[in-house]
């Protein structure tokens, strides 16, 4: 997992390079649909919903698009979801994927004022570290 960019600084990065190695974060963002083909697609290696309807979500992506192309994931990237919301977080894998024991396609729950991080395993497939 990256460290802290001004460290990564002290050490002779740019910020530039620091922040790129560290990942970016999106915040006050608004969970979106009910299904996994609706869910907000995650793009950032942090996000914090402030906005979660009940029944809405989010999704992981995963190693190659809808199209067949590859996208930028590798095993070991990890995404950490923060929620904020008024109700829990459905977050999916990527279509054809599973996270942690949970069936394929099926959605983890992240509760109102709690996070998650979810690690790639490089095939669409994630672990998961929920908090208690």
């Amino acid at each position: 997992m990256p460290g802290f960019v001004k460290d990564m600084m002290g050490s002779g990065l740019t910020p530039q390079q620091a922040s790129a190695i560290n990942g970016g974060m999106q915040s006050g963002q608004t969970a979106t649909g009910a299904t996994q083909a609706t869910a907000f697609a995650l793009q950032f290696s942090g996000t914090e919903f402030t906005t979660v309807a009940a029944s809405t979500g989010a999704i992981l992506l995963g190693v190659t698009t809808a199209s067949g192309a590859p996208t930028r994931i590798s095993p070991g990237d990890i995404f950490a979801v923060y929620n904020q919301g008024a109700n829990a977080l459905t977050v999916y894998p990527p279509v054809g994927g599973r996270i942690g024991l949970a069936a394929v396609n099926a959605g983890v729950s992240v509760a109102s004022g709690k996070a998650a991080l979810f690690g790639a395993r490089g095939d669409g497939n994630y672990f998961t570290f929920l908090s208690a």
